[in-house]
């Protein structure tokens, strides 16, 4: 009776120990920031290319731009958490 309490006890401690290990994780960027910053870099490329083109609108800028911005903020946020990781 004795040694299971005390291996159930064990057992709890140790499980607590891991989920704490766990939550202290540091929060960070995800796995593919390079392909966000070549996704970056191939659309502005292809806006820079398209827009002297003959077939190039307003529409098309502004569906460029939705693509364009959010891998903007994220490519931000990489050179933040990378320039944070220095300091």
């Amino acid at each position: 009776m004795l040694l299971s309490s005390m291996s159930s006890s064990m057992i709890s401690s140790s499980a607590a120990a891991s989920s704490a290990i766990s939550m202290i994780t540091t929060p960070g960027l995800p796995q593919y920031g390079a392909a966000v910053v070549v996704g970056l870099i191939a659309l502005l490329s292809l806006k820079e290319v398209l827009s002297a083109s003959e077939k190039w609108n307003k529409y098309l800028n502004n569906s460029f731009n939705l693509a364009i911005f959010p891998l903007l903020l994220s490519f931000a946020a990489i050179v933040y958490f990378k320039v944070n990781a220095i300091i």
